[in-house]
């Protein structure tokens, strides 16, 4: 059985989100406060020892209107049934599939209450939400919805939703949502069993004290193995450590305490009535739990008898031993429970801490294999039903795991924050999608792009764009002017493609909602019709500067205006195309245009950038024409692109962008991913009200 599909409604970032679940690992990825750790704190509360609790900043802050509306109907003494429907729920839905002709279900089997013998799911859902007969209660003392009162009752909510909430947990029929059967905690808590790797680990270098983090799990596992339930080799060991102190707390309640009862100070001495009656002695007991978690290190063998201390280690090499004991811990939790967990999910935070990238790479690719390791070495075969969930900002291992198994979070922007979740497996399950996918997921884990962390991108043809991109954002920064973005302060990906595979990733962008540039080259070509050895016509197109060409050859542009062009797209058609024409949703496309005031137009970057700079260049020519053949002749080809980039940015940086870059690039400037400054006042207003 696994966890299939999750539900979350009004938790933080998370107001409605749809998550599905890989039968093994998912990584979530997403640009920071994009609703990740959103995801891993409602599981930490639900699955908790104690009794899950929430407070109101623990709501989506669009909660606070529902509230509102909520205290309204009860000042107009609507039906209690109508208010609840008004008042915010925490809320998540577990989709569960199984294996009917399994053996036994376990605790699973509870929540089945459909009657439909073909069924293999089982709907588990957990609420958040206002105690039974405590709606009176919940709105006492506020008499109207004047300002002051709807203050007043805001400010009340942080006390009275923790005290008047509770969580029910109800089965839900999957053939029919009105078919509920309210269910214990306590069974669903059995059913899941949960483990946590937190970002925060501290694994920091400690400079005087040493900081013992691995030795202290070894105190988790002896304990986990002391409990009735606990497998027999754990048993064994346990047992094994326990007569060795055994032995050991002999010899201190005999010579130890007798030396220690002497440092006693003699009470007679001090001569007070009845202080030389007692007679004290000393007992000292040894508790492996205390001498484990506050006495044990963990050393690094060096040889010749020599063992460094926990710290003396790498935080790389700390950081993966360290999550390797949480899990082999996590699994022995599993094996010592009375009840086995059905189900079991290990939320990993940020395992890049301190990794090299190689070291990312097989971290994620090896995830699986661990918890099959354990389960072939020390459980008879028996599998552990675990499900891994790794959130992520590493480029290596966002692009070395599964296409299928990432899951993207994204934050609404010029709104109320609320996160949306998209699925790779569901973007691109079209089979005509099929080559942009093979072609994503090998450029994805050769280049390590950071696309999915970014706020906005430029896709580039070649290394001289690449090389002269930061001075080129510099030059359209300083043509802004005070109300204008600028590019600098946003965080944008520069990716090195090439016009002939830029159309690949045209879904990709989409899928990601990232704003994206993709500057290419016009490639002009002319048609000339040849004779074949059989004497038939036949069309071959050949590079050519723009003016006396017929048509581009760039498979990005073709694409992007026309994808059943044949081979060419003509050039007449892209010159007479509008910005609105050229942009697609988050995209633009930037090919050569003509310069301001000019009639011809350039091949390529290094055409365009010498057409830009007629003088700087020292392009001859008496016309527009001569000076574009001219510059199509004279621009640098292959190895000399490197040393004309390079020049122009370092040397020498007084050139002018040329046009269709200044257009691309501001284009891309605008909307920053900020919230609207209407947006932002709204928000203001109502922490300000809660506070």
């Amino acid at each position: 059985m696994r966890i299939k599909k999750l539900e979350i409604k009004n938790f933080r970032l998370l107001k409605d989100i749809e998550l599905s679940l890989e039968e093994k690992s998912t990584v979530i990825v997403g640009r920071n406060n994009s609703g990740k750790t959103s995801l891993t704190e409602i599981f930490r509360r639900l699955l908790s020892d104690k009794t899950p609790s929430f407070s109101l900043y623990d709501f989506n802050i669009s909660s606070v209107e529902k509230f509102k509306e909520a205290l309204i109907l009860h000042l107009k003494k609507e039906e209690q049934d109508e208010i609840r429907k008004i008042l915010p729920t925490i809320e998540i839905k577990f989709t569960i599939e199984y294996n009917p002709e399994a053996i036994d279900l376990g605790i699973l089997g509870d929540f089945i209450i459909d009657l439909n013998p073909e069924s293999t799911t089982v709907v588990i859902i957990i609420k958040y939400q206002l105690q039974d007969g405590k709606i009176d209660t919940f709105f006492n003392g506020i008499p109207d919805d004047s300002p002051e009162s709807i203050s007043e009752f805001l400010k009340n909510l942080k006390e009275r939703i923790p005290q008047l909430h509770e969580v029910k947990v109800f089965a839900q029929d999957p053939n029919d949502d009105t078919n509920l059967a309210s269910m214990e905690y306590s069974k669903f808590r059995q059913l899941l069993g949960a483990g946590f790797i937190n970002a925060q680990r501290g694994l920091d270098d400690i400079t005087h004290t040493e900081k013992d983090v691995l030795g202290k799990v070894l105190s988790k596992l002896f304990k986990t193995a002391n409990v009735t339930t606990a497998p027999a080799d754990m048993k064994e060991k346990s047992e094994a450590l326990q007569t060795v102190v055994k032995e050991i707390q002999q010899t201190v309640d005999t010579e130890f305490n007798e030396k220690l009862d002497k440092l006693l100070p003699a009470l007679k001495i001090f001569g007070y009535p009845g202080l030389a009656d007692p007679n004290l002695s000393t007992e000292t007991t040894l508790d492996v739990a205390n001498i484990l978690d506050s006495h044990t290190k963990i050393r690094y063998s060096q040889g010749n008898g020599l063992f460094l201390p926990e710290t003396y280690n790498g935080l790389g090499s700390r950081n993966l031993i360290y999550i390797l004991f949480q899990l082999f811990e996590f699994f022995r939790d599993w094996q010592s429970r009375p009840i086995a967990n059905g189900l079991y999910i290990v939320f990993i935070e940020e395992p890049e801490a301190h990794l090299h990238p190689q070291m990312q790479q097989v971290f994620i690719k090896q995830l699986n294999e661990i918890a099959s390791e354990f389960s072939k070495t020390l459980n008879n075969n028996i599998p552990w039903p675990v499900q891994f969930v790794v959130t992520t900002h590493s480029t290596h291992i966002a692009n070395e795991a599964k296409f299928d198994a990432i899951r993207y979070f994204l934050t609404s922007k010029n709104e109320q924050r609320a996160t949306r979740i998209k699925d790779l497996r569901n973007e691109f399950i079209n089979p005509e999608l099929q080559k942009d996918k093979e072609f994503l997921h090998k450029y994805l884990t050769l280049t390590k792009c950071d696309l999915y962390f970014a706020d906005k991108a430029i896709l580039i043809e070649g290394a001289t764009e690449r090389i002269l991109m930061p001075v080129i954002i510099e030059k359209i920064d300083s043509l802004a002017n005070e109300n204008t973005p600028k590019l600098n302060p946003q965080y944008i990906s520069v990716i090195e493609v090439g016009g002939a595979y830029m159309h690949h990733f045209y879904k990709f962008l989409d899928f990601l909602e990232l704003r994206t540039v993709l500057i290419t080259d016009l490639d002009s070509v002319r048609a000339t019709v040849l004779k074949d050895k059989n004497d038939k016509d036949r069309t071959v197109y050949s590079s050519h500067q723009v003016d006396g060409a017929t048509h581009s050859s760039n498979s990005g542009i073709k694409n992007w205006f026309d994808k059943e062009a044949k081979g060419h797209i003509s050039l007449a058609d892209l010159m007479a195309k509008t910005p609105e024409q050229k942009t697609n949703g988050f995209r633009r496309i930037a090919y050569q245009i003509p310069e301001s005031g000019k009639n011809c137009c350039a091949r390529s970057y290094e055409d365009a950038f010498m057409l830009a700079n007629i003088e700087l260049c020292a392009l001859s020519g008496d016309n527009d024409i001569e000076q574009a053949l001219n510059a199509y002749k004279n621009a640098p080809r292959d190895d000399d692109k490197t040393d004309f980039a390079l020049k122009y940015a370092l040397e020498v940086t007084a050139w002018n962008v040329p046009y269709y870059l200044i257009e691309g690039l501001q284009w891309l400037a605008q909307y920053p991913n900020t919230p609207a400054p209407e947006v932002q006042k709204v928000i203001a207003t109502v922490i300000d009200e809660i506070k």
